[in-house]
């Protein structure tokens, strides 16, 4: 049985997609193509552990398969475009994007970047403890939250920030931090992206209860105080 690890390459540019094969195969992934948005529907059920999607494609471009996948598939979805508008980042994030990889880059630092979000998957599949938080409860083993036994649906990204403010209560993260959650990958924090997850978080959690579980500490960050 083949053990090595998935990646599904879609992207319409049959020269992109050869040279990030190439790469990928010599560090020993199993690869899966795909050249438009359909395709990548099609091909979801060969199991991919990781998905590098390009935004630009025709028909159904990578805004709208990630919209489509995300409730059905938790691997790590990484957006590869030329877009560089504060817009399309926040678009991509919000629809259930990991990180965002403009092109042209360096081949190099995206094997690093899939790297980080493959060894932070396996770290998530460590089961953790069910913590409660008055009628709030949080399955860390399942990644669900529940509020008096409903369920609250965060997105993947914003459950990953309740998580990590949650298991850490009173600690105080700043945007740097948490945008590296958000991103998968260290880098410069965007704090637009940032507060817009938190103010989703918020509001999600403000549907059932007045009680806010994450405060924000003014010039320094955030942190849970539930």
């Amino acid at each position: 049985m083949d053990i090595r690890k998935k990646i599904l390459i879609a992207d319409d540019e049959p020269g992109i997609v050869q040279l990030l094969t190439d790469y990928f195969e010599m560090q020993d992934y199993q690869i899966i193509k795909a050249e438009n948005g359909a395709e990548v529907l099609k091909k979801l059920c060969q199991g991919p552990d990781l998905i590098l999607l390009d935004v630009n494609m025709p028909a159904l471009n990578g805004f709208e398969v990630c919209e489509r996948i995300r409730a059905h598939v938790s691997c790590p979805i990484l957006f590869l475009t030329a877009k560089i508008e504060e817009a399309d980042r926040i678009k991509g994030f919000m629809s259930g994007g990991d990180d965002y990889i403009l092109k042209p880059f360096s081949i190099d630092e995206l094997g690093a970047r899939v790297e980080a979000h493959l060894r932070r998957e396996e770290r998530k599949k460590t089961d953790k403890a069910i913590k409660v938080y008055g009628h709030l409860v949080v399955h860390y083993g399942d990644r669900c939250v529940y509020y008096e036994e409903k369920a609250v649906n965060f997105t993947k990204t914003e459950y990953g920030i309740v998580e990590l403010l949650s298991l850490n209560p009173g600690q105080i993260f700043s945007k740097e931090q948490l945008y590296e959650r958000v991103r998968g990958f260290d880098g410069s924090a965007d704090s637009s992206i940032v507060m817009e997850h938190v103010r989703r978080i918020r509001s999600k959690l403000g549907r059932y209860t007045k009680t806010q579980y994450i405060e924000t500490v003014w010039g320094v960050g955030y942190r849970w105080i539930g």
